[in-house]
């Protein structure tokens, strides 16, 4: 790692001011009050430090909203019952603790629909924030710290909130980009040291090596990418091995694009704008993944509502966005989100990576959408006639251009609605092939 020791008082004036802004993870959250708006980094910028305490000032404040993306921890302030009316979790993007908090009905957590590029600027627009919390670096000699693996929309937070405590963290790599601060930017620090949070590498089976090579047809050479977390994307990315010349433009750097670039796979030799360069706006991965991110100048983090501009996206050579549903209707409408009015995860960053992938300016960009052809253990089809009442469709069907199974891949662009149903049919579950035939007679659609 860097050296990103905390400033030793001969360095000078920043290591003065530095000391003068610790305080600690209870005294931060302290400066809690009612009614406020908090805003917290997201993933493996989480400050979990600050967020363990802010349930500890819960007998002195009223209606504060804490606005996350993928908390990662069951914390007290959202978990607990007796949290209604003094905190509720406003969620852009669920996870597994806010889906066990509405479940058990704490009536502390709620949705923000959004979409990635646009949800800081929409809420600053609405209000703005309070507070915000997040992570960094230890300080450097110039009295800078980075953001290190997040400026989705922490940037922006941090430009119109009131208040900006960073929790520094030793462990953190520092990146390049968007996540320089200085300390007299900062206005409390709070020292936290902690294990990066990390993802377990995901275990591919059969029928994800079977959806990465049919991604890996639509993929030619000296294409972009942009490619999701879990088992299928790692399966596309290991299928791509044998790939020339590509290059990264994605919201969420991976290991999977690490392990292209070792593999000589990814170059971004050829990319249209940004050549050379790795571009993102978060990372999550392994500890490997952040010792290769530790003051790597091929990666830049860039915030989120520039990076996942769909008119950024779309200046991209041969841009290929790879992204995950839950299932797909036989117009496709693609719903990635809920089932029915369960909000499952949120819409994240793919609409905006689909449809800047679609409307590429070189005309030879794809948008892949990818899921298993069946669920809970292959008792239902994730084709379907029509989206359960209440489900939120994340992707319009207007932009729907690839969707793929296990079983092949349904080309969407262009196609009437009889040539969709026939063509997801064809990549549908062979256990329903026939059934939704039928269920596609009665509508009328073939």
């Amino acid at each position: 790692m860097a050296n990103t020791s905390v400033i030793t008082p001969q360095t000078g004036k920043w290591s003065a001011l530095y000391r003068d802004k610790l305080i600690t993870a209870k005294e931060a959250a302290e400066k809690i009050k009612s009614g406020d708006d908090v805003i917290v980094a997201q993933c493996a910028s989480e400050p979990q430090g600050c967020m363990a305490a802010f349930h500890l000032v819960k007998d002195r404040v009223e209606n504060v909203r804490v606005f996350s993306v993928l908390t990662l921890n069951p914390y007290d302030f959202y978990m607990k019952p007796e949290m209604k009316g003094h905190f509720e979790l406003c969620s852009w993007f669920h996870a597994p603790g806010s889906r066990q908090a509405i479940a058990a009905g704490a009536g502390t957590v709620t949705y923000v629909p959004n979409m990635l590029h646009r949800a800081a600027l929409d809420r600053i627009q609405v209000r703005k924030p309070d507070i915000f919390f997040g992570t960094c670096t230890p300080p450097d000699s110039r009295g800078f710290v980075s953001l290190s693996l997040g400026v989705t929309y922490e940037k922006d937070i941090i430009d119109a909130a009131d208040i900006v405590v960073l929790e520094v963290n030793e462990n953190l790599p520092r990146t390049f980009g968007d996540t320089a601060m200085h300390v007299r930017d900062v206005d409390f620090f709070v020292e936290h040291t902690q294990t990066v949070p990390a993802l377990p590498a995901p275990v591919l089976g059969e029928k994800d090596t079977a959806i990465g090579g049919h991604i890996a047809e639509l993929v030619a050479d000296e294409s972009t990418l942009q490619l999701g977390i879990g088992s299928i994307p790692n399966a596309a990315a290991l299928a791509l091995k044998g790939k020339k010349n590509l290059g990264v433009h994605t919201e969420m750097m991976v290991d999977s694009m690490m392990e292209l670039y070792e593999a000589g796979v990814v170059t971004n030799r050829k990319k249209g704008f940004c050549r050379d360069k790795f571009i993102c706006t978060f990372a999550m991965g392994s500890r490997k993944l952040y010792d290769w991110l530790d003051d790597n100048p091929a990666v830049e983090f860039r915030r989120g509502a520039w990076v996942n501009d769909p008119a950024i996206i779309r200046q991209n050579t041969r841009m290929v966005s790879i992204n995950t549903c839950l299932m797909v209707d036989f117009t496709g409408q693609v719903a990635s989100e809920s089932l029915g009015t369960n909000q499952y995860s949120g819409t994240g960053g793919q609409t905006d990576t689909a449809v800047g992938a679609k409307e590429a300016y070189d005309g030879l960009g794809k948008s892949v959408i990818a899921c298993y052809s069946s669920a809970k253990g292959g008792t239902v089809s994730t084709i379907v006639p029509v989206l359960p009442a209440g489900t939120a469709v994340t992707l319009h069907r207007s932009n729907c251009d690839h969707i793929v199974t296990e079983h092949g891949i349904a080309y969407m662009r262009g196609r009437t609605v009889k040539e969709r149903t026939l063509n997801l049919i064809a990549v549908a579950h062979p256990d329903f092939r026939e059934q939704l035939r039928g269920e596609a007679r009665k509508l009328g659609y073939i």
